[in-house]
């Protein structure tokens, strides 16, 4: 029996193939572009998702070669907080707009201002952000009013391309609470906030666990992806609650440390719990909560972790070849220098800060530096300063009780021994690299299981996941890095407002 999973990515969708027992027999991947029509707009064309997907599955099916396996259940994962909109017919009336857009800056600010930040964090477990589909649909209401009157149907991504697979109308808690409409506790939209924002519930999918069955591959779809008609479709989940997942993360033992592009720090939750400052994110997981399972998760993110290193490697060292090769040699470079770097301390805001700053205007900074520092001294500074930024958000898990025994790693910078020393010697906690590929799509394809029946996927989850050996912390090095938190800290507080300053400088 097959189970196909697929996971809609931010600029592109990789699809795993793999048999009831987590064993993958073929891959697919294809990309779709971001469009940027105005300055801080962030669009996708839905049908872009849609022959990507079908593009992956056929490149999935067909590296297995000789006729196409029986596939028993599909799956979704997908890209948070997209908003796109269909009239009343199911037909798309605009691009969809995806999280990265800052269009809506003005609306956030409406919003928190009319429902009262406690209070919205308090109902949603999150500060609204531009990009998330409260501020985007306020935005459509105020500045497209013409397209809001013709709306039927708000979807997410995930959900647009199950609909275009089956014709069903749903959603799930986990991507939901993304939208910042989802009453967090209750698991279903937000009378409140709905209310407050002038949202007709109609316009809303229902929501129903990621496991449930959707519905069925129609016929048009089924020939689109080359599959046969009637295969059943799993709800599934947000990409960030399906890696969990995948990664094995099902009990708030396991601290998940993603270091891609931006940075993600993420507890896998049993209970409801806030931060009333709103520095972070508490979301609906992919699982239902139970007494050994996590229905919640607590994330801090940062915007700028393998983004400084790739920084550092085109702007500063323009380093020509083979990108793997390069950040080999500067891995390299910065095992000869020691902790600390030799006194040099980076902050890494290149594009302002999340958690815990919640700063736009935050910038990067190397504090120290000398004529003696050279390459080694400042990739290890990078790494450091990302790896004191990922500390410095989790601070705020740690004060809301979070009390993990080991992390996880994922993300590019899980490939790095280094790095892993670093990120366990600054948490003292062991560190072991996640080596599940696509743990996303994994996570879709366990939530397919579920839902038809073949396991349990917290279980199951747990039994699939692989792991390199632990990286054990020093502790002699985690109290050096104690001391060097309390400078890097210092560095933001005593420059905050200088950051302001130059942003506004102009000759």
């Amino acid at each position: 029996m097959h189970l196909l999973g697929i996971d809609l990515g931010t600029s592109s969708v990789k699809v795993l193939l793999a048999t009831e027992t987590g064993w993958v027999l073929g891959t697919g991947s294809a990309e779709y572009p971001i469009h940027r029509p105005r300055p801080n707009w962030a669009e996708q064309d839905p049908e872009d998702w849609w022959q990507a997907a079908c593009a992956a599955v056929h490149q999935a099916l067909s590296s297995l070669g000789g006729s196409p396996p029986p596939v028993a259940a599909i799956g979704l994962s997908a890209q948070m907080h997209a908003t796109v909109l269909l009239d009343r017919g199911g037909r798309l009336l605009a691009p969809a707009v995806i999280w990265p857009d800052q269009r809506s800056g003005r609306q956030v600010a409406e919003i928190t201002e009319r429902i009262g930040l406690a209070r919205l964090v308090e109902l949603t477990g999150s500060p609204v952000a531009a990009g998330f589909q409260a501020a985007t649909v306020r935005w459509m209401q105020q500045e497209r009013p013409d397209l809001w009157e013709q709306t039927g149907t708000v979807f997410l991504t995930k959900d647009y391309v199950r609909y275009r697979m089956t014709g069903d109308r749903h959603t799930d808690p986990s991507d939901a609470s993304g939208t910042l409409l989802l009453d967090v506790r209750r698991r279903d939209w937000s009378p409140e906030v709905l209310e407050a924002l002038e949202i007709d519930p109609a316009h809303l999918p229902p929501v129903q666990e990621s496991t449930a069955v959707a519905g069925q591959l129609s016929r048009e779809a089924a020939g689109a992806l080359g599959l046969p008609a009637g295969i059943p479709v799993v709800t599934g989940a947000a990409d960030t609650a399906c890696s969990m997942l995948g990664a094995g993360l099902v009990d708030a033992r396991t601290l998940l440390v993603t270091v891609s592009t931006g940075g993600q720090v993420v507890l896998p939750a049993y209970e409801v719990r806030v931060d009333p400052q709103g520095r972070i994110h508490t979301f609906c997981g992919a699982l239902a909560p139970g007494p050994d399972q996590a229905g919640w998760y607590e994330m801090a993110a940062i915007l700028s972790a393998g983004m400084t290193l790739r920084w550092l490697r085109d702007q500063v060292f323009c380093m020509p070849g083979d990108s793997d090769d390069a950040y080999a040699q500067m891995a390299a470079w910065a095992e000869t220098a020691p902790p600390g770097a030799g006194g040099l301390v980076f902050l890494p805001y290149l594009v302002g800060e999340r958690t815990p700053h919640m700063d736009p205007h935050a910038r990067g900074l190397f504090l120290g530096l000398t004529g003696g520092h050279g390459r080694a001294e400042m990739v290890r500074a990078v790494m450091e300063g990302v790896a004191l930024a990922c500390y410095d958000a989790y601070q705020v898990l740690d004060e809301l009780g979070a009390r993990p025994e080991r992390i996880v790693m994922a993300g590019g910078g899980a490939c790095s021994p280094l790095w892993r020393q670093i990120v366990a010697d600054i948490f003292n906690l062991p560190v072991q690299r996640l080596e599940v590929d696509g743990q996303s799509a994994m996570g879709a394809i366990l939530l397919v299981g579920g839902g038809v029946g073949l396991f349990d996927p917290g279980p199951t989850a747990q039994a699939w996941a692989a792991y390199g050996p632990p990286v054990e912390p020093d502790g002699r090095r985690h109290a050096f890095y104690q001391e060097l938190l309390a400078l890097f800290r210092s560095a933001y507080q005593k420059h905050r407002e200088d950051f302001r300053r130059l942003q506004d400088l102009r000759l």
